[in-house]
């Protein structure tokens, strides 16, 4: 059962949201936060699994919640009615793994809360196309060279595969994934997966 926590400021937005997460069998709704700071504190306390937050609220704001929530293993997913591509980019450097807008069909909305789970990066074809645009302002670094093996790694990574998942699919040891891992995380600049498979979408590596 995937735990999901919904952060929006708007009531009606949160119970539809609720209405038809619910009816799905995998998908359980824990909590609901009004504002940023309530859903940093829903979040220790509840753990869920995704949290889907608005970047528009009172009192502490999308930015700032992500940035209070780095390190959390909840997986977060911005989904707002603000389409300015130049939210994209902060919101993934401070940790987000998803970003869809309000006007998702409902289907994919549930496909994009099992994938991140799933361990995927997920983003909308505008947000994409915004982070592909590579203006200088996504803090993702530029074309860096990889092996062949560290680059078929990262694409794997891109794709929400574990260690052990990679391992498996490369035919080596998982302690080997591992330094390669490593390797590409040192190599791009970057702290985590997540922003390892930013930047493979944004180069076309994924």
């Amino acid at each position: 059962m995937i735990r999901v926590l919904i952060a929006d400021d708007h009531p009606v937005v949160r119970q539809g949201l609720r209405t038809f997460l619910d009816l799905q069998d995998d998908i359980s709704v824990v909590g609901e936060a009004a504002d940023g700071a309530r859903a940093v504190e829903l979040v220790g306390e509840l753990a869920p699994d995704v949290l889907l937050l608005d970047l528009r609220m009172p009192v502490l704001d999308g930015i700032g919640t992500l940035e209070r929530l780095v390190g959390s293993p909840t997986r977060v997913v911005v989904l707002t009615s603000v389409s300015d591509p130049a939210d994209v980019a902060p919101a993934m450097r401070a940790g987000a793994a998803g970003f869809l807008y309000k006007d998702v069909d409902p289907a994919a909305l549930v496909q994009a809360v099992r994938a991140v789970h799933g361990g995927q990066v997920l983003l909308a074809a505008e947000a994409a196309e915004a982070v592909l645009a590579g203006d200088g302002a996504a803090g993702v670094p530029g074309p860096v060279p990889l092996t062949e093996r560290e680059r078929e790694v990262l694409a794997l990574i891109a794709g929400g595969r574990s260690n052990r998942e990679i391992a498996r699919s490369l035919a080596v040891a998982e302690k080997t994934v591992k330094t390669h891992v490593s390797n590409v995380l040192m190599k791009l600049g970057v702290q985590d997966r997540t922003q390892a498979a930013l930047y493979a979408v944004r180069h076309g590596l994924a």
